[in-house]
């Protein structure tokens, strides 16, 4: 693709782009350079892959220059002033950059020359957008790359900002004439008169490349800003960046991972397009979230004002209280003063006539305020004498009343300390979904707990909702008492999220954490172990429920063993459901003990399992084989003869893929980790059997089966291993409260 087809292009993806205004609005953000906070004006591309204006790099690099020499300054003159400028002129950043850029070319011409550290050259600057440090390098400015398409956005949003403002062309003589296109080669735009005029037909001028009207001129070509010469015509995977040839024959991506641009281009813009259309496609989604969050927002609101309600009603019933009981105490205590009061004054009245002379104490208060000595003492002593007379005569005097008032004191350090310890009680945490005990089978069974710490909830709303193409955000709720809900209304073969969230009154707590579970690939398909048909009871044990079974690694096997001399060739012991499958699809999961030695599961028919179970076989023999290798882990190259059985491989914790003959894998990619659940989905009318991851109800492995029949889940073991068949969810004893 040439410049020309790139740039028409590009301006049809941008005109597409302001058929929307919403979308113009919102793409302004990714067109303000970070550090001036305005539209980008020749912007260049840091080494972060952010973009900055090239104006604010000058200023930049001037700051940190300027600081670098401040503190050299400082340190050779500790008590010089500092006079710095707040805000530099462009003039003066270019020539310092300038005389940078002159001062390093010169050191690097100089051979043996010191840089001067007085002088020192600053290359790495703070990036305004990631605010990491960024070196330059040492061409510093000049060994950035312009980026060229930002400023035709740019200037493609300018243009869109200020759609009443036309372009005029550039060589009309006055008045000028509106614009129609331009010219990237002249620099220029014309009117359609003054364009042919200037470009006129079979000339060179002819072929120059022109675009609609526009202010901004892009070069034609990128340049190499290592090489000014040189055109970029690669791509360098390492550093993510374009490079010319000099760069990769001998420059500093000699030994690096280089491609040819258009395939650089092609992969880029394939990736730019499926990003662009995973969020186009998403917008509805958004959208919805969107009214989810403004939902929550009101009700965020509404919730916060009637909590400060609550909160005000509380306080404004303690103020009610403290004020009435203060009321009570002080009403209390003005009417015991107001009665001792009366008693005291009646007392008074009482004491006045046992003095002899009412005016003694007034005469002797004045005396006291006698300052000379020796009138004071001529007359004190007289005065003291009739003094001591009148106190004489009150030895026996008692008060009516107490004034002390101790018995109205309050104690209010128990309250104090209720009163500050007043807080929120606990709140209703948010649930969270137990994984362990929730899980989906023939129902689904969600389980939940709330902390120890909180108070718990009285009721429960369960929501859930099926996930799918059409992502479908309908939820759908129910509520509960427990703290466990039993689901039958699932679809098979879907994934479902699930969230819960707790009431209390009218309150409620957050909602939990999604959780995604997958419902089994088809129909449960219920059974049990068959106790009667080729059940081995020497060396197989079954429960009381025929739910497990396990194998006993005796004195049989051992003494088996011990009349072969070559190898012991053993026989498995089978076990089979006790109902068979006949037509349609179906579903069984079980689980297999980790310290199982061999163990196999699958399907079997009647016919094979007649062979199996009814023929003689001697385990001393080594050369009896007693599946024909096709029960073995590998399943020999008869993979593509479909046979009426399929058997895997379990043991040492691992899950052994069958072999097929038209599928080419190592042996370490057979083997996987066995899954805590195993699951078997046989699709008997198409003649397939799946073995699945049960907990998330992930396919491992699926391959044709030979269905006569009547097909029965089949399960071998050999040594000591036990096999679990999963407990089919039912209603009326797994739904439990969380009181028990």
């Amino acid at each position: 693709m040439n410049g020309s087809d790139e740039i028409h292009q590009f301006g049809f993806i941008v005109d597409t782009i302001q058929k929307s205004q919403g979308v113009i609005k919102n793409i302004e953000r990714e067109l303000v350079c970070p550090s001036c906070k305005e539209l980008y004006t020749h912007p260049l591309i840091l080494p972060c892959q952010h973009n900055i204006c090239h104006k604010c790099l000058k200023e930049l690099l001037y700051l940190t220059l300027e600081d670098s020499t401040d503190v050299s300054s400082e340190a050779s003159t500790p008590g010089s002033p500092r006079i710095r400028m707040t805000s530099p002129s462009v003039e003066r950043i270019d020539r310092l950059v300038r005389s940078a850029s002159q001062r390093s070319s010169l050191g690097r011409r100089g051979r043996g020359s010191k840089r001067n550290s007085l002088t020192p050259k600053i290359t790495t600057i703070s990036c305004p957008g990631c605010l990491h440090d960024v070196d330059l390098g040492e061409r510093g400015i000049n060994g950035l790359f312009r980026n060229v398409t930002l400023e035709a956005i740019v200037e493609r949003y300018r243009q869109a900002a200020r759609a009443a403002t036309a372009i005029m062309c550039d060589y009309c003589k006055p008045p000028a004439q509106e614009s129609t296109k331009s010219c990237m080669d002249c620099n220029a735009s014309f009117c359609n008169e003054c364009f042919k005029i200037n470009h006129p037909w079979g000339t060179v001028k002819a072929q120059h490349e022109y675009v609609g009207p526009t202010n901004q001129f892009r070069p034609k070509v990128l340049m190499c800003p290592e090489h000014e010469m040189e055109k970029v015509n690669m791509y360098c995977e390492i550093c993510r960046r374009p490079v010319c040839h000099l760069c990769k024959l001998g420059g500093a991506h000699a030994n690096h991972r280089v491609t040819t641009m258009s395939t650089a281009y092609k992969t880029l813009k394939e990736k730019l397009t499926k990003g662009i259309s995973y969020l186009i496609s998403k917008e509805s989604q958004v959208k919805d979230q969107l009214s989810e969050l403004e939902i929550l927002i009101k009700q965020t609101e509404s919730n916060g004002e009637k909590a400060k309600e609550d909160a005000t009603y509380n306080f404004e019933k303690l103020y009610n209280i403290l004020e009435e009981r203060k009321s009570f105490v002080m009403r209390s205590i003005e009417n015991s003063k107001s009665l001792r009061l009366e008693k005291l004054k009646n007392q008074v009245e009482e004491y006045q006539g046992l003095l002899e002379n009412n005016g003694l104490v007034g005469y002797a208060q004045e005396v006291l305020k006698e300052t000379d000595h020796s009138c004071f003492v001529q007359i004190a002593k007289q005065l003291h004498i009739r003094i001591q007379k009148a106190s004489d005569s009150l030895k026996s005097f008692r008060p009516a009343a107490q004034p002390g008032f101790e018995e109205y004191f309050l104690d209010v350090a128990q309250e104090e300390d209720l009163l500050g310890e007043i807080a929120f009680s606990k709140a209703l945490a948010m649930p969270e979904i137990n994984m362990e005990q929730s899980k989906i089978y023939n129902k689904a069974r969600i389980c939940w707990q709330e902390p120890s710490d909180s108070l718990s909830a009285d009721s429960y709303v369960l929501e859930y909702r099926r996930l799918d193409k059409n992502e479908d955000l309908l939820w759908n709720e129910i509520e509960t008492a427990n703290t466990s809900k039993i689901l039958s209304d699932l679809e098979l073969n879907s994934q479902y999220c699930f969230r819960v969230k707790g009431f209390r009154g009218s309150t409620s707590t957050p909602l939990s954490k999604e959780v995604v579970l997958h419902t089994p690939p088809a129909p449960v398909f219920s059974f049990l172990f068959d106790d009667k048909c080729g059940y081995n009871k020497e060396h197989l044990m079954l429960n009381a429920q025929r739910d497990t079974v396990e194998s006993m690694a005796g004195i049989s096997l051992l003494l088996g063993a011990e009349r072969v001399q070559v190898g012991c060739y053993t026989c498995l012991d089978y076990i089979i459901g006790d109902t068979g499958i006949t037509k349609g699809r179906h579903f069984w999961a079980f689980s297999i003990e980790s310290h199982s030695y061999l163990v196999k599961v699958g399907v079997a028919s009647d016919i094979k399992l007649q062979e199996w179970l009814h023929n003689p076989r001697d385990i001393s023999s080594p050369r009896y084989d007693q599946d024909s290798g096709h029960d073995s882990g590998s399943e020999d190259t008869s993979y593509d003869s479909s046979q009426p059985f399929t058997l895997a491989t379990i043991g040492m914790k691992k899950l052994f893929i069958p072999k097929s003959s038209h599928v080419t894998c190592t042996a370490a990619e057979r083997v996987i980790p066995l899954p805590t659940r195993i699951g078997i989905c046989l699709d008997y009318d198409e003649g397939k059997v799946g073995f699945y991851d049960a907990n998330i109800m992930k396919c491992l492995y699926e391959r044709d089966v030979d269905c006569i029949g009547t097909m029965y889940p089949a399960f071998a073991l050999l040594g000591g291993g036990a096999i679990h068949l999963e407990e089919v969810i039912t209603a009326n004893h797994l739904d439990y409260s969380h009181e028990i």
